[in-house]
């Protein structure tokens, strides 16, 4: 899996949270969780903290990059579906596992939502959803 950025690719703000880290981009944002962390509706306030800052008036996309296991309540997807600026949600990861957690949680968000194996093709499809 591929996690390289090209050196034009700056990163506006890291925060670093209790369960991993999440890297602000000018109009996307990556999720990088720890191993072991449960991303819950508490620690979904704090993303959505971030997500005010820097999106508030501009559309955006969100980056799940799952190179550790853990866990993710689905309920949270009824709270980023409501995020009408939110164009794009995509999963990368090489695991089997997470793919089939995805189809689940698809279910859940209903809007753009899609999985892949390269930071790269996730990033292009999120700028392409951005534009449109």
């Amino acid at each position: 899996m591929k996690v390289e950025r090209p050196n034009k690719t700056i990163i506006v703000r890291e925060y670093q949270l209790e369960i991993g880290k999440i890297q602000v981009y000018d109009d996307y944002m990556i999720s990088i969780f720890d191993e072991g962390s449960t991303v819950n509706g508490e620690r979904l306030f704090q993303i959505l903290g971030i997500i005010e800052i820097h999106f508030r008036d501009k559309n955006f996309g969100f980056i799940s990059l799952r190179k550790y296991s853990y866990a993710i309540d689905p309920m949270i997807y009824n709270q980023l579906r409501e995020i009408e600026n939110l164009k794009a949600l995509a999963v990368v990861s090489i695991k089997e596992i997470d793919m089939h957690n995805f189809n689940i949680e698809r279910l859940f968000y209903k809007k753009n939502m899609k999985f892949f194996i390269d930071l790269d093709n996730a990033l292009a499809w999120i700028k392409r959803r951005i534009r449109s």
